[in-house]
């Protein structure tokens, strides 16, 4: 992986997105450089979608790839309005990171918008570990009703990218039986010219130790979406160190009821002279980079530095505690399955049959 230090960073205002094409999907045993020229922007948006991820990249040719919906409560609304608002007519590539209900909320509300009022969805990536809620029911309906095609991803795994500058590498899930489904999370490393950009779902500690061993210098980035919406179960020391990254971009609420992003996280990017922006506090964020430099747009001015951040977290806490109790982020049937999940094998476009969680582990089907 090229790794450029020092990178410049700016503020801006101004961006313009494109649709793209898709191409087939072609598994591949290991990451290659991008081998195409860099000329033009490469465009990430991280979209506000409160306590959620979502985040949608805009490569220079306008393919487009979009990582996450948000949760189940907003039903993809939000997600749906800021692309619109964007002009962003296809989603070549939607990238699931794990099924809980903050990250494919809209998946279902996205697929059938695109499908039905705009030129459609190219294909669905999924770390392949079901879950029985009723929103990823709802999300496989969808793939299903629009004969959208379905894959399986693993670690060195590449998205198709038809803009051969931009190098899209899965590093995670492993290829192995077992897990669970936030260990299972689509890690996903891109790379432009010198600028690099790793975002990690949901993982946490034992899954990011694993990653630091077998991965290494891979993990290396300029700019990191914080894992777990800035838990402290997620961006361990040996994690970060090996990350090494300039820009970290949380997504998270500013009235978090879980606390996102905790002490430690922040206090973690203090240390390290992280430059800090949080959807919480800066509402949408775009990374604009050319491959050498790097923009960020925050939808709303505010402090960078993690340790203001942390102030303004205090600020928010301390004004919401005689605020009565926000509701839950998972619907009822994620917090106490009542059914199973529909069964997915009859599908003729699924690539890589996913797997049920059996007994709480996330069996695996052969990725070849």
């Amino acid at each position: 992986m090229r790794r450029h230090r020092g990178l410049a960073v700016v503020s801006v205002v101004g961006l313009v997105l494109l649709s793209g094409c898709l191409v087939g999907f072609v598994p591949s045993d290991g990451a290659e450089d991008a081998g195409g020229d860099v000329d033009g922007d490469l465009e990430i948006h991280h979209i506000d979608v409160g306590q959620g991820d979502s985040t949608l990249l805009v490569t220079p040719d306008g393919e487009t790839v979009l990582i996450d919906t948000g949760i189940w409560q907003a039903d993809g609304q939000g997600v749906i309005d800021y692309l619109e608002g964007e002009g962003i007519e296809r989603i070549d590539h939607l990238v699931t990171t794990h099924g809980h209900a903050d990250h494919i909320g809209g998946h279902a509300a996205v697929i059938e918008h695109f499908e039905e009022q705009g030129e459609g969805v190219g294909a669905v990536y999924d770390p392949g570990v079901t879950s029985t809620s009723a929103t990823y029911e709802g999300y496989l309906d969808a793939i299903e009703e629009h004969d959208v095609r379905l894959f399986e991803v693993v670690a060195g795994d590449r998205l198709p990218l038809e803009d051969e500058s931009v190098d899209a590498t899965v590093l995670n899930p492993p290829d192995d039986d077992g897990g669970s489904i936030d260990a299972y999370s689509t890690v996903l490393s891109v790379e432009y010219g010198e600028f690099s950009y790793l975002t990690t779902g949901d993982v946490e500690r034992g899954a990011e130790q694993r990653l630091v061993d077998e991965r290494g210098d891979a993990l290396a980035a300029d700019a990191y979406q914080a894992g777990h919406h800035g838990s402290s179960t997620s961006s361990s020391a040996p994690f970060l160190d090996a990350v090494d990254p300039e820009i970290a971009v949380i997504s998270s609420a500013l009235d978090s009821q879980y606390g996102h992003p905790h002490d430690e996280v922040l206090e973690a990017f203090a240390d390290r002279g992280v430059e800090t922006y949080w959807t919480g506090v800066h509402g949408d964020i775009v990374l604009e980079t050319d491959g050498e430099e790097v923009a960020v747009t925050p939808e709303t001015e505010g402090p960078t530095d993690p340790a203001a951040l942390l102030e303004r977290k205090e600020q928010a806490q301390s004004a919401s505690e005689s605020l009565s109790e926000p509701s839950p982020t998972q619907p009822p049937s994620e917090q106490s399955p009542s059914h199973a999940g529909p069964s997915i094998q009859p599908q003729a476009t699924l690539e890589r049959p996913l797997a049920p969680v059996v007994d709480g582990a996330a069996p695996r089907i052969p990725a070849r």
